[in-house]
């Protein structure tokens, strides 16, 4: 109890103090240049960690060293939007040279409160759908980045699940409605889903109630399977999702392979570690004085298929081998 306690103590601390220790810091280095990072992740999430430091390494494999003459000013808010506003605000009243965040919910927030400062993107879903740039060639503004996905990528998803269960003829595709790509990826996954006779189904939710509700709705007939998009929110339930379909023995796929090294059982995915290492090379270019209006908003170049081979056998999933064949990387 006395370790939980403090653990507590220590996060309110380092969230009381986010204001102030970039500020000192930044007044005794006096000439590095201020690199903004808004996660909403809490700092314990150690896949964000993995990006932010991927990101880092690059940055120092380019010059750009902490001390010397760069100062990261990193804010961990969870998906608290009350929190995400607040160090937002502060990041651009600091003078951030160049401001790295991610999240549907978050990028409209930072653009809402700078026009200048230079906001980097390591995976947005629909920059233009969204309204965050003009066009992927030429953003235009101060914003762009990496997109999260090709527009063909759920209907691979779908594929994938379908070949680990042939006999799924529906399919849940649970979302975020807050996030404001999800627009585009429910258009994206009827389309996908009726090309290959699958019948779909669409469950907004903002709760753990709200997924036991969706996955309840796949168990009254056979051939029920579950998507789950790529949100903020789904990411920080994942826990109690991933127990909830293991619980109706319901076959999933998931947009972040962090679900599936918790414990989810396949997913599709962009490399979200080689999208921050891209979003570096953006970050010296910018802090070398080019505009980010003139840098175009790119595709990702990799992608990663990641399956829990423990939870198949634990749901009596027989995963072919042509699948096992393509994994990235196989969880034993």
């Amino acid at each position: 109890m006395t370790t939980m306690i403090a653990r507590r103590r220590l996060l309110g601390a380092l969230a009381g103090a986010a204001f102030a220790w970039p500020l000192s810091a930044h007044a005794q280095g006096g000439s590095e240049r201020r690199i903004g990072v808004l996660i909403p992740f809490p700092p314990s999430d150690m896949e964000s960690q993995r990006r932010l430091r991927a990101m880092q390494q690059e940055l120092e494999s380019l010059g750009w060293i902490e001390g010397r003459n760069v100062l990261f000013d990193v804010r961990w808010t969870t998906d608290n939007m009350e929190l995400v506003r607040a160090n937002a605000a502060s990041l651009v009243a600091v003078k951030s040279d160049v401001i790295v965040a991610t999240g549907g919910r978050v990028i409209p927030i930072l653009m809402q409160l700078t026009r200048t400062v230079p906001i980097i993107i390591p995976g947005a879903a629909d920059p233009v759908g969204t309204g965050y740039v003009a066009s992927l060639a030429r953003p235009g503004g101060n914003v762009t980045g990496f997109t999260l996905f090709e527009l063909s990528m759920i209907g691979k998803q779908l594929e994938i699940l379908k070949q680990i269960a042939p006999s799924t003829v529906r399919v849940v595709m649970v979302y975020n409605p807050d996030n404001p790509n999800t627009a585009l990826y429910g258009r994206l996954f009827q389309e996908s889903a009726r090309q290959l006779g699958v019948e779909p189904i669409i469950a907004p939710i903002h709760s753990t109630r709200d997924v036991d509700r969706a996955l309840d709705g796949m168990m009254r007939q056979p051939g029920g399977a579950a998507f789950f998009a790529s949100d903020l929110t789904l990411t920080q339930l994942r826990f109690d999702i991933i127990a909830s379909v293991k619980r109706r023995g319901l076959p999933a796929l998931y947009s972040d392979r962090t679900m599936v090294t918790d414990g989810g059982l396949v997913s599709y995915d962009t490399s979200r570690i080689e999208l921050w290492r891209r979003a570096a090379s953006y970050v010296n270019r910018i802090l070398r004085g080019e505009r980010p209006g003139d840098l175009p908003f790119e595709q990702p170049t990799k992608y990663e298929l990641f399956i829990n081979l423990r939870t198949a056998k634990e749901q009596a999933f027989e995963i072919p081998a042509a699948v096992l064949a393509r994994a990235d990387e196989v969880i034993e």
